[in-house]
């Protein structure tokens, strides 16, 4: 049997604190989360045809049943984990981007504002999960939503692809990539007009 290559750094500890790039597709590069629409003014009929693309418009993300609950599964992680940020995030047709950060201070900060010492007990013993660990569980609850709403084929690609941030410079990058991908999705490599 062929044996897998990992995506992640060997030998790194994907669970101490760092700032992560994470992408992660739908299977076969499936657009069902939503889709690219130009921004028009008034009575701009181009709005009404949002797969011809036009470059000098502006482009957002309107995300469907589907993607609402990828986004929702996204503010979800910061909720459940403690020691979770997210920096930035981008939900487009069959993919989405996210900055998140694992930062146990978050974790001790919210024990220190908790009043209930059984929480904080509870907060405290809270073993930090690492990146993989958070983004299947993103994934696994996504599809389990979507699949609850009659879309039982729905299924992520089996691995995500991650960048460690290390330099300010790059998380500049990144954010601002993440902020235009709208505007390049019809040169997007994952871009799919099926």
């Amino acid at each position: 049997m062929k044996q897998r290559k990992s995506n992640r750094l060997k030998g790194y500890d994907y669970s101490k604190n760092n700032l992560y790039f994470v992408t992660n597709c739908v299977k076969n590069n499936l657009c069902c989360l939503g889709r690219v629409i130009p921004v028009g003014t008034g009575r701009d009929l181009s709005v009404h045809h949002p797969e011809i693309h036009h470059p000098e418009k502006e482009y957002i993300m309107e995300l469907n049943q589907y993607g609402l609950i990828v986004e929702e599964r996204i503010h979800w992680l910061m909720s459940q984990y403690g020691y979770v940020d997210i920096h930035n995030y981008i939900v487009m047709p069959n993919h989405f981007h996210i900055i998140l950060e694992i930062d146990s201070s978050l974790l001790k900060n919210k024990i220190s504002e908790n009043n209930s010492e059984r929480t904080a007990r509870e907060q405290s013993e809270q073993k930090i999960k690492s990146l993989s660990s958070l983004i299947g569980a993103l994934k696994t609850t996504s599809s389990k939503l979507i699949h609850q709403e009659n879309f039982t084929d729905f299924a992520w690609h089996r691995s995500f692809h991650d960048h460690i941030i290390r330099d300010e410079k790059s998380y500049t990058n990144i954010s601002n990539y993440i902020d235009l991908n709208p505007e390049k999705w019809f040169k997007d490599r994952f871009y799919n007009n099926d």
